[in-house]
């Protein structure tokens, strides 16, 4: 028993559901019982309405991207220029330029968080209406083919035979 149930912590989380799903069901199934798969990372790198919110999304956030990419390259030449001019100027004026390089850079830090922060956020965003489109996609083919049961991801081996993510896309896709 305490090597079942050390095995069982090392199964991840989704592995650990589906054994405890096949363990308690029938050891026969009905004959006419019908289980599918659906790959979600699939849909969610195949679908049209995923590859449209990514575009989106690009389109978005490209400007600010293009300004990080400007204030690092602004800041790597001012750092390169205080490093080559470090040696011929005074004192006073190097720390002066110094506390300016890093103010620069803690301004970039900060923009660059933010930017992650608020693309992040906004995948999310796209990500989950994808989501709830292909779980309505998901329930109309269920519904129409009759499943029984529809696995999203986790298995070590899933049968093509029973893998209905090419109809999933093919309904999200029209």
């Amino acid at each position: 028993m305490k090597s079942l149930i050390k095995s069982l912590k090392s199964l991840p989380s989704a592995g650990l559901l589906a054994f405890f799903l096949l363990s308690i069901a029938p050891v026969h199934a009905d004959e006419g019982s019908k289980i599918a798969f659906v790959s979600s990372e699939r849909v969610l790198r195949a679908a049209a309405p995923a590859k449209a919110a990514q575009i989106k999304i690009e389109a978005e956030f490209s400007k600010r991207d293009k300004d990080l990419q400007d204030l690092a390259a602004r800041l790597k030449s001012t750092a390169d220029k205080l490093d080559k001019d470090s040696a011929v100027m005074s004192e006073s004026e190097r720390i002066r330029r110094q506390r300016e390089l890093s103010d620069m850079d803690k301004d970039f830090q900060r923009k660059q968080r933010e930017f992650r922060e608020d693309l992040n956020q906004r995948r999310n965003e796209e990500l989950a209406i994808v989501l709830e489109r292909s779980t309505k996609a998901i329930k109309q083919i269920a519904e129409a083919e009759k499943y029984d049961i529809v696995f999203q991801e986790g298995g070590v081996y899933v049968s093509p035979r029973i893998d209905i993510t090419d109809k999933v896309l093919k309904l999200l896709n029209k």
